[in-house]
């Protein structure tokens, strides 16, 4: 989804290049397209799962590979390039800050904040969690299943959305391999951040704890040459198992 959002934002803002100009209209304009598609894109995976009752893994599964081809079409076979001058202009959104902390550090703390309080505080926050524990219980007490997995979706591409928003301006391009191993990325670090697997608990600052943990595993194995970076995602792969390993054993032992 992000590489296909990528891909469509930079179509459309180079598109958009001979009428409005390089300047902020031409930004904001990118950034809308990437929220835009990002929702769409997860109300048709929600509609799927909740409407029409196929399983969640087999939608985002068959999804990751429309959205690869879809691309892959867009560019050719090759890579979709921001226009020079736009990529220039673009950049201090990924490689400029505020107060020295870099935007996507911003970004990405304001998106941590709320979602803990819309996660632990609010009332969406309770029912995801209650659909998680137990989806018939949840029913029965009341709770709209189907349009609150629905709005988690449609949160989810936004949320994609917003990283694409980011990650444009650092490589000013989009190809089929874009996002390689992102969606490997957020299972092991959503994972280590303490989240069942199978729902029903997680914190957000978990999740956070999780991300930091790998950042520094992969920096302390680049660093060292302990490991071939190649083999960075067969380490998620096995933190991954090892992870829902002990999460089995903490629940036989409680």
């Amino acid at each position: 989804m992000a590489a296909f959002i990528a891909g469509l934002m930079i179509l459309v803002m180079n598109a958009a290049l001979p009428v409005l100009g390089v300047g902020i209209p031409i930004i904001l304009l990118g950034m809308a397209v990437a929220l835009l598609a990002g929702i769409a894109a997860g109300l048709i995976n929600g509609f799927l799962i909740t409407t029409l009752g196929i399983e969640a893994f087999i939608v985002t599964l068959g999804s990751m590979g429309i959205y690869r081809s879809l691309v892959t079409w867009l560019a050719d076979g090759g890579t979709l390039s921001l226009d020079f001058g736009l990529r220039t202009f673009y950049r201090p959104v990924y490689f400029g800050g505020l107060f020295g902390i870099s935007w996507p550090i911003i970004v990405f703390a304001l998106t941590v904040i709320v979602g803990e309080v819309l996660m632990s505080r609010a009332r969406f926050g309770r029912h995801c969690a209650a659909i998680g524990s137990n989806e018939n219980v949840a029913h029965y007490s009341n709770v709209n299943v189907n349009r609150t997995r629905l709005m988690t979706y449609a949160m989810l591409g936004m949320l994609v959305g917003v990283a694409t928003i980011m990650y444009v301006p650092r490589l000013g391009s989009a190809s089929a391999s874009t996002g390689v191993l992102w969606e490997l990325e957020a299972i092991a670090a959503v994972i280590i951040g303490g989240t069942l697997l199978k729902g029903g608990f997680g914190r957000v600052w978990g999740t956070v704890i999780g991300v930091l943990i790998l950042s520094m595993i992969d920096n302390i194995l680049n660093l060292t040459d302990l490991v071939s970076p190649y083999l960075n995602g067969a380490i998620q792969g096995v933190i991954i198992i090892l992870a829902v390993i002990l999460q089995r054993e903490a629940k036989a032992k409680g």
